[in-house]
Parts: structure tokens; sequence; C-alpha cells
């Protein structure tokens, strides 16, 4: 079959009419001559400004109404369109389901979404947080509007789902709820995680058109050199504020525990070995899963600097983290660094710069930053595997302008 075979009209459903003589607005599709289904585009229009399938006249209103329907009748022809390329025998009824997310069957975006976040707060306390819960069931939340406010649909099929969907939802959470980048990237990502996800009960289709890169930071991007590290170590801040910033900043830097494992740290968790070495030992808050870090002279010399200062027998007096980064920004301008430092980054500038790059073997890395899957530490070593490279390039070029060989 071709799409000539599918038909996409409109009509009002006069029959209920309100006491303003708005009527609700209908679909019919039809495929071949047998096939039919109707169904409620959840739109009313007054009998006076409706001709020909169409709403009448410039208004705002009805430009809008008219742009609906044009989407509809652009939904159902992509729908038979993907359905007919692999099968025969595509009915009306199939097209009407997948529009209004009802498929009989199928596994729908929401529908798997609450199931999701059902299994994930059995895991709350255990290896999950209430903070990740509370930022899946907003990004539920969003998306339902999304469905509600673009497409009049209480849910949608995977089926259903590529890449056009992905840009209206970007489009909607910038135009629309006018959230910041950082949220958008937040929100998008979980959408991507839900769609990515392994399914606890069933399989998932493939979703197509999928572009990663439009809605991912790439990963690791801040994270700092040595020489970087040299300059906020040896500038002059000349606040005490903000050199108790930068310590609490490099004590992460130089042990790679996060800011809220930090936040954690009581004197319990600092232990010595036999032969003289200081450790701390403790368990991630995100994962609960257990830690022990060698510590450095630096942090070293910074727990005894900051010794005694933190309330409730906590290892380190920390502030909150939004005073950290906001602090933070001060001190790249004053260490001339072109670049936002931020107080996660340096757990990554850890696991780069002060060990794998130092030769720090991927296993012993990956036990020490707490990592449930080696895979997560292998994203760090392809990070520092690259900038080798780059680095070797460099230094290549500089050798190639500065001598030159006659054979």
């Amino acid at each position: 079959m071709n799409q000539a075979n599918v038909k996409v009209s409109f009509y009002l459903k006069k029959s209920e009419a309100d006491v303003d003589g708005n009527c609700p607005v209908m679909a019919k599709l039809s495929v071949g001559k047998y096939s039919e289904a109707a169904f409620s585009v959840k739109m009313k229009v007054s009998q006076s400004r409706w001709t020909s399938g169409r709403a009448s006249g410039k208004s705002v209103a009805a430009k809008e109404i008219n742009n609906r329907l044009d989407e509809i009748r652009a939904m159902a022809l992509s729908i038979y369109s993907e359905l007919s390329a692999v099968r025969d025998g595509v009915t009306a009824e199939e097209i009407k389901s997948i529009l209004l997310g009802m498929a009989s069957g199928q596994e729908t975006l929401l529908g798997y979404f609450r199931r999701f976040i059902s299994c994930f707060e059995k895991r709350v306390g255990v290896n999950r947080t209430m903070k990740s819960l509370r930022a899946y069931r907003n990004a539920y939340n969003h998306i339902e509007r999304f469905l509600q406010a673009k497409y009049k649909l209480s849910d949608i099929p995977f089926s259903a789902l590529d890449r056009s969907f992905i840009d209206k939802y970007d489009l909607y959470l910038r135009t629309e709820r006018n959230l910041a980048p950082g949220t958008i990237i937040n929100l998008t990502v979980q959408l991507k995680t839900i769609v990515a996800k392994p399914s606890l009960t069933v399989s998932l289709p493939p979703v197509r058109f999928w572009d990663t890169s439009r809605c991912v930071l790439k990963p690791y991007r801040n994270i700092y050199t040595a020489e970087e590290l040299h300059r906020i170590m040896t500038t002059p801040l000349h606040r005490q504020t903000l050199y108790h910033v930068r310590d609490m900043f490099l004590f992460s830097c130089f042990t790679g525990i996060s800011y809220r494992d930090m936040c954690l740290l009581t004197k319990s968790n600092l232990c010595s070995a036999e032969d003289g070495t200081w450790w701390i030992k403790s368990a991630r808050q995100k994962t609960k899963i257990e830690f022990e870090i060698p510590l450095l002279d630096l942090p070293l010399q910074i727990l005894k600097k900051y010794s005694d200062t933190a309330p409730d027998d906590k290892l380190l007096p920390m502030y909150c983290n939004s005073m950290l980064n906001h602090y933070l920004k001060e001190i790249a301008q004053i260490c001339h660094i072109n670049r936002p430092l931020v107080f996660h980054a340096a757990r990554h500038t850890y696991a780069t710069e002060i060990t794998l790059s130092h030769g720090v073997p991927l296993e012993t890395v990956s036990k020490m930053l707490g990592h449930s899957q080696i895979e997560t530490t292998q994203i760090y070593a392809k990070v520092t595997d690259d900038k080798i490279d780059a680095d070797t390039k460099a230094l290549n070029r500089k050798i190639s302008e500065r001598f030159s060989v006659v054979i």
C-alpha cells in the first residue's frame, strides 16, 4: 500500500455542541475502502467558524487549531508508512491506537516510566538516592505535561518516538517552560535513560533517530591540568574564604571524593595502616559502595590545617555546594583559568590527572573511586589516552618545527 490509500479528514460532532455552540472536533481515518476509525482531537470549534474541515478565519486560535490538525494528519501518515513498510494489512484502528498512545500490547513511554519509578523507589537507601528519585519524578511530570500540551495525549507508544519527538520536547522545555540549559540537559538525559533502559519485564523496541550528542554534555570536559592545579595552589587569593574553598576543592582533586561524600566524612573514616600511611575508608552516599583511599601529602596537610574546625565530629568544614561553585568562579578569574571551575570536576581530575596519567592501574582507580562497574572508570582511561595522543602529536609538531635532519 501507499499513502494514497490513507485519508485523514476532520469534522464537527454537532450532536455534542455546548451551550455556546462549540462542537468537538473529530478525526476520521480511512485506510483503503473498508477500514475506518474516528476519535476526538480534544478541541472544540464554533460551527460558525468551521469550513471544509478546517477552522476558518485568521485568528491565533484558528491557526493553532489548524496547526494541530496538520500535525495529526502528518503523524497518521507517518505511522502508516512505518507500519506498512514491514507488513500488510495495516488498519485504521491500529493507526488510531498509536496516535492515542493506547496500542494494545505495546509498551508506552509513561507506562514504562511509572514502572521504572516504582522499581527505583524500592532501591532508595540501598543503592539509589531520594534525590535521584525526585529527579526522575520531575522528568516524568515534564513529559506528561508535554504530551498533553503538544499532542493532547495521555501516553505514547515507544514505536511512535522519533527524532522529531525529541526535538519538540527540547523546544518545549526551552520556550514554553523557560528552563535553564543545564536543567534541560538533565531532563533530556533522564528521558534518554528511560528510552535506552532494558525493560524490567518486557523487551522494548529500539527508538530510532536518537542523537545523544544533542542532549548530553561531553563527558568530563572539565578535567584540570597539572599546570592549572599549580596555579590554584600557588596564586595568592587575598581572602580567607577563598583559601578555604580552594583547600576543599584541592582535597577533592587529590582524593577523588565527591562533594556529598566529603560532607559526610567523620574522624572515624580516617585510619592509619601499619606502615604509617593514612587512609580514608567510607562508602559512597550515592551507591553505598565502599571505597578506600590512601592520602597523599597535600590532603593530609589540609586535614591538619582544618583539624577540630568542623562541627559534629566532621572531618572537614564544608560550605554548601552552590556557594563553593560561586567562589570557585572567582578563584578561576584570579588564577587566569579561562574555563569554569566546578567542584564535582575535581573528582574527574583525580581519576585522570592524579592517578591514571601517572600509571595507577585502572582496577585500583575504580576501587578508590567506589565505582560499581569498571566500565565507568574506563571512560576516564579513554580521556587519558586521548590526551596522551594529543600531547604526543603536539610534541611531534614542535620537534618538527625546531629540528630538521638531513638524511
